[in-house]
């Protein structure tokens, strides 16, 4: 029987670190890609298609590129998390403009949350995070154990 709560997972010191922008805030993002550079190197880089590759030639950062947001690529990213092999997104997002894809970007920012990811929807919050003593550290974080609720859940239904 399954009993902790809760399990403690590690992000190590080279942090997996997703990259999205919306168009909008596609300038904004690159540039705070370059500015950051020196760090950014020192870990693995991967995005939604248009912004990756935009990156990629702007600032010579070599970024994993996925599907461009409206095409899968937000949940892509999401699931990426759930493996696992995302631990820190950065999302430079536009609150003032509509998104067709709206859906799928709720739905990453909520995988985020469950898994207790650190996530930068603005400058200033990316500015801090990758300025952040845990960014050259391995980081313990506790996310709710989801073995246990599944076979609790299957219990329950049985």
């Amino acid at each position: 029987m399954i009993q902790d709560d809760f399990v403690t997972l590690t992000i190590g010191k080279q942090k997996n670190i997703a990259l999205i922008a919306h168009d909008s805030k596609k300038p904004e993002l690159i540039a705070w890609c370059d500015e950051n550079k020196e760090i950014l190197k020192q870990h693995f880089l991967c995005g939604t298609g248009t912004t990756a590759r935009m990156i990629t030639d702007k600032t010579d950062l070599p970024v994993k590129g996925y599907n461009s947001g409206p095409l899968g690529g937000d949940q892509q990213i999401g699931a990426k998390i759930v493996e696992g092999k995302v631990d820190f997104v950065i999302f430079f997002s536009d609150p003032l403009a509509a998104q067709p894809h709206d859906p799928d970007v709720k739905a990453l920012l909520r995988i985020a949350q469950v898994y207790d990811i650190p996530m930068a929807n603005n400058k200033a919050t990316a500015d801090f995070m990758i300025t952040s003593k845990y960014m050259t550290e391995e980081y313990d974080h506790e996310i709710i154990n989801f073995n246990k609720n599944i076979a609790n859940r299957a219990k329950e239904m049985a």
